[in-house]
């Protein structure tokens, strides 16, 4: 009879367990110390199902589809078998149950308990009970007759009885074991077993040996040993056509005997050594099934030689279900039952068989039980100690067993508040914790009425203490707690609010039950039925509601999207108000407001899971940093109270395609941080402070990101993409990769993108900019739409005032305006560095001029990194914009003009001005930060002055007068506030004293003619010259046109002299 012993598997946590198949031997059904029922369709199994019945399981029995456990809570429970449902409690004992029974039929259920009684219950009404008292210590295993005429228990006090069951005497008793006070003490577990079928022998392990004791005489027939088992036999069973019996020692020893011939036929030893403690042969026989104290299952498979009698049993079990079903479905014969018997007088009592259907049967999809409704958080209420509530604020722990029924409440922050312990009189059941209060709720009995309790104690007053009863029927079925508000859903399907200190306000109804609701600040999520699912999917609905001001319903009862066949888990909002979920199969989504509030799914927690049974329980979810804590669960759902479970932190990785190669990582890298920092607009417009610093390195991430996967299309030469990839960019970085592409030498490219580029910026100038009073400088406005765009900053010259009074043909003027904005965006590189810097030598090139500034000022490009917010800003989507510096133009000008003030719109912000009260800002910068120029360059600006400077020269005393501690350019940011003050026409005063002194192009040619007759001044001669020069390069820069693709590239990107 050689066997194969399979590799053990993980089952359940360390200590007892108990195993057995189901009727047709399809199933494997384990139970452990973890208090969990798990149903394994074969060895193999990796995500067998599992049932949580209490806090430890103690034995199992199955059979017609019930499934019986004895757990820690005193109870002998009733679940539907395979679907896991409970369906009652059996019955009760003062202690805990020890072991349980079937008998043959699957009518009648055998418990024994460490009260020392042992009870007999019928399935079919379990107030049918019949109590076998006589044992004085706890009882260790009973067995029922196959002729369900006797029952035998073993016990503590080291006696084996047998039992008279209809009588409730005890007709035998045999003292074969060693004395103990307790089953955990005991040296055995001594699990009886009688003989299937014939039921004459009744098998005892003692000691090493299993003795053989006959019905009727009770006298010892045989005793089976082995002589190398050296270690007390724990547990025996027989086989199903009773020939055989099979026995698993302390030692990990696993013997079968022939019982006719008492050979030993069959010999495994343990992997590891461990004590067997459960064992259950196959309904056919070819199988044996065991578990140790260490949680593992594992399978003797290959036992041949009870094939034939197994198979001629299975044949003789058919042909009797046919008879049986016969008789089932004639009416003529019900009671024929009884007629038909083996001849060893053992009655046949076949599985159920449905008889032939007699009318159309529906085959289509199968409604789906709805799921229960629960409070997120928590774990399931039937267990004695639990975890009432678990979320960012603290933990609410509920215990309820023999010496206590009270609830723990711990704060994560023990500045919220100290530690409480509470009395549990009211027997609460859910539980909300915030830091405001803690919210309590009680269902409904026969005299009592539901009740919602809280805990105010963050009141300033003394009563911090306030209870609710709820209408007569009327049950609390989930609660959450908000910001100045408590919530709690009802089985009236109505939805109740309260404010913190006990008023009551609106109330609603509910589209469907109740499944769960979550609260954070003002918002309030609700999850119901909407609906019957189909195939194991459930129908949810979702509403979020918006408190505070104004008050809305943002979304209106949408279809909530879960994963196939799976069920919610949890729901909850981020530590930033985002709302959230988990289902059953471990995905969380997020909502995206950007999107018209739909759920992207944001984590898979199964992908850090290392085996199929292991969960992780979630207890909150923060956007920034982007971290999932959950509880890592090994083989089940739940988390212990005891010892304090450990919180483990998962990232977030978004679902997108081909993850594994570079632009995958990028593109899932780029749009998880725009989905996690869509928060910050949503902050903003609900009235919040936000952390700006942390926009800002989002914003500089996305943009990175972006220029990355720039580079890479570039590289992979998909010039398409790139452009896609550009329109997602901010002006600025557009400018960045027109010099990517530049120096890559892809002109097309490049060119399309310099398109791009003056189409963002004309976008950006129809758009009106938001009016601010401060002066600060580096003002940003957050939008609530999570867009991150920054807008354009309108510095106005000093001219657009007095357009109507300069002369079409005022050549001068305008080659000044060039000047001035050139030398705006010189004092602007103080404050930031500019990424549009060009170097002194590239004025001075002449005929390279092109490709020289191209490759210069990419060479210098690592420069802008050193001050990223001034170049990076998060990605544009819709809504208004944040502030961009640019220069607006004043009138049409050229094209080489046009072309330079694109480039002085990506000039950084120096401060928030108004657009018709600046006219002369630009001389204001000049005298600020004069630009780098040629020795020719400075004496003209010196010799021609704005109007700001003059007014500057007479009054710089004053101000240092007033402010002595003053810097530089704090003394020029003084007078601009004062020179902005002046009348218009005080301003339009000093600005003819300026022109008086410099004059436009004609008056210094009339000057110069005067005085070169009347005086021949030496300055007057220069300065002649000077102007024929300026005139001369103005002329020849209209007339040269750019000798290739980059030098064109180029007038638009950087700065020319």
């Amino acid at each position: 009879m050689p066997g194969e012993r399979k590799p053990m598997r993980y089952g359940h946590s360390e200590g007892h367990t108990d195993v057995c198949f189901d009727d047709a031997g399809k199933y494997i059904v384990t139970c452990g110390s973890d208090g969990d029922v798990r149903i394994w369709e074969s060895l193999d199994d990796d995500d067998p199902k599992s049932i949580n019945v209490g806090e430890k399981v103690y034995s199992l029995a199955l059979k017609n589809g019930k499934l019986v456990t004895a757990a820690s809570n005193n109870t002998v429970q009733i679940h539907t078998f395979p679907e896991g449902d409970p369906d009652g409690i059996l019955t009760r004992f003062t202690t805990n149950a020890t072991h349980i029974t079937y008998n043959r039929s699957g009518s009648r259920v055998a418990a024994g308990s460490s009260d020392f009684m042992v009870k007999v219950v019928e399935m079919y009404d379990s107030s049918q009970q019949k109590t076998l008292r006589g044992h004085t210590a706890p009882i260790l295993s009973v067995t029922f007759d196959p002729k369900d005429e006797f029952l035998a228990s073993a016990s503590c006090d080291g006696s084996v009885a047998v039992w008279k069951i209809e009588e409730q005497t005890q007709v035998t008793s045999w003292p074969l074991l060693q004395k103990s006070n307790d089953v955990i003490n005991a040296k055995s577990l001594c699990r009886l077993a009688w003989q299937p079928k014939a039921a004459k022998l009744l098998a005892i392990p003692v000691e090493t040996t299993v003795q053989l004791y006959q019905r009727d005489s009770w006298a010892q027939v045989g005793t089976l040993s082995d002589d190398l088992g050296t270690q007390a036999i724990n547990v025996v069973a027989w086989s199903p056509c009773g020939k055989f019996l099979a026995a698993g020692s302390i030692g990990g020893l696993l013997t079968v005997w022939d019982v006719e011939s008492k050979l030993c036929v069959e010999r495994q030893t343990h992997e590891k050594g461990y004590t067997v403690c459960g064992l259950a042969w196959h309904p056919l026989g070819g199988q044996i099934a065991y578990t140790d104290t260490e949680g593992c299952l594992g399978v003797l498979d290959g036992l041949s030689s009870s094939s034939s009698s197994s198979s001629t049993t299975a044949s003789s079990t058919t042909t009797k279900v046919s008879l049986w079903s016969y008789m089932e479905a004639s009416p003529s014969h019900p009671n024929g039952l009884d007629k038909f018997v083996d001849d060893d007088d053992s009655a046949i009592v076949p599985p159920a068989a449905a008889a032939a259907p007699l009318w159309p049967v529906y085959d289509g999809p199968m409604p789906t039980p709805p799921q229960k409704a629960f409070q997120p958080g928590s774990t399931p209420a039937h267990l004695m100690h639990r975890f009432m509530m678990w979320n960012s604020v603290g933990i609410v722990r509920g215990y309820n067993d023999d010496q206590d029924n009270a609830i723990d409440v711990e704060f994560h922050d023990t500045a919220v508040h100290h530690a409480m312990h509470l009395t549990n009189s009211l027997g609460h059941t859910v539980a909300d914790l915030s830091q405001e209060a803690v919210l309590l709720a009680c269902p409904g009995t026969d005299e009592l009425a539901s009740k919602l309790q809280c805990l105010h104690f963050s009141s300033w007053d003394t009563n911090k203490e306030w209870m609710v009863d709820l209408p007569k029927g009327e049950d609390v079925q989930a609660l959450c707690l908000g910001q100045g508000w408590a919530a709690a859903a009802t089985s009236a399907l109505i939805l109740r609010l309260f404010s913190i200190g006990g008023v009551q306000r609106e109330l609603f109804s509910l589209p469907g039950p109740v499944v769960c609701i979550a609260g954070h600040g003002e918002q309030l999520l609700v999850v119901y039925h909407r609906g019957t699912g189909f195939d194991g999917e459930q129908a949810l609905g979702v509403q979020l509601l918006q408190f505070g001001q104004k008050r809305r319903q943002v979304i209106h009862g949408e279809p909530l999207p879960l994963s196939r066949k799976s069920h919610l888990s949890w729901l909850g909002f981020t530590a930033e108000g985002t709302p959230c979920f988990i289902d059953s199969e471990g995905v969380v989504r997020l909502l995206n407001r950007s999107l018209g509030n739909m759920w992207t799914p944001v984590c898979n927690t199964r992908d850090n899971c290392k085996g199929k049974s292991d969960h992780y329980w979630m207890v909150g979810v923060h956007e920034n940093p982007q971290q999932l804590r959950c509880i890592p669960c090994k083989g089940s759902r739940y988390p212990p109270t005891l010892p304090r479970p450990a919180v483990a932190v998962l990232p977030f990785k978004l679902p997108l395609c081909q993850t594994t190669t570079e632009k995958g990582q990028m593109e899932e890298q780029y749009w998880r941080s725009v989905l996690l920092h869509n928060h910050y607009g949503f902050l903003s417009s609900s009235g919040y402070e936000i952390d700006e610093e942390g926009q800002s390195q989002a914003q500089k991430e996305q943009q990175e990101l972006l220029m990355k996967m720039f580079a890479l299309s570039c590289k992979l030469e998909r010039e398409f993409r790139s452009v896609e990839l550009a329109e997602l960019m901010t002006q600025n970085v557009v400018t960045l990769a027109i010099r990517y592409a530049s120096r890559s030498r892809r002109m097309a490219l490049a060119q399309r993108l310099s398109d791009l580029a003056l189409e963002k910026a004309n976008q950006l100038q129809g758009e009106e900019p938001q009016e601010e009073e401060e002066e600060e400088p580096l003002q940003y406005t957050r939008r609530n739409t999570g867009s991150h765009r920054q807008a354009q900053e309108e510095v106005v010259d000093e001219e657009q005032g007095q357009e109507e009074h300069m002369d079409e043909g005022d050549v001068a003027e305008s080659k000044r305006q060039g000047k001035s904005r050139e030398s705006l965006s010189h004092l602007l590189k103080e404050g930031r560095v500019n990424p549009f810097k060009v170097s002194s030598g590239l004025g001075r090139s002449g005929s390279a001029g092109g490709q020289n500034r191209v490759t210069n000022v990419l060479d210098s490009m690592m420069l802008s990194s050193k001050k990223p917010t001034a170049l990076l800003s998060s990605s544009g989507s819709t809504g208004k914009l944040n502030k961009t510096p640019f220069l607006k133009p004043l009138a049409p000008r050229p094209k080489t003009k046009t072309q330079s003030t694109l480039l002085h719109m990506n000039t950084p912000k120096a401060a928030n001005k108004k657009a018709v009260e600046e006219p002369a800002v630009c001389r204001l910068k000049q005298t600020e930060a004069p630009p780098p120029a040629s020795p020719a360059e400075n004496v003209e600006n010196k010799k021609h002055k704005s109007g700001f400077q003059l007014w500057l020269e007479d009054n710089r005393r004053i101000i240092l007068a007033d402010n002595p501690d003053l810097e530089e350019t704090d003394v020029i940011k003084e007078a601009i506030g004062r020179f902005r003050t002046l009348s218009a026409d005080d301003r339009l005063t000093w600005t003819e004293r300026a022109k008086g002194q410099s004059g436009d192009v004609a008056d210094m040619k009339k000057r110069k003619r005067g005085e070169e007759e009347n005086r021949g001044d030496k300055n007057g001669q220069s300065e002649a010259d000077e102007t024929r020069q300026s005139e001369a390069d103005e002329t020849s820069a209209k007339k040269k046109k750019p000798f290739d693709t980059s030098a064109k590239l180029s007038a638009f990107a950087f700065n020319k002299n």
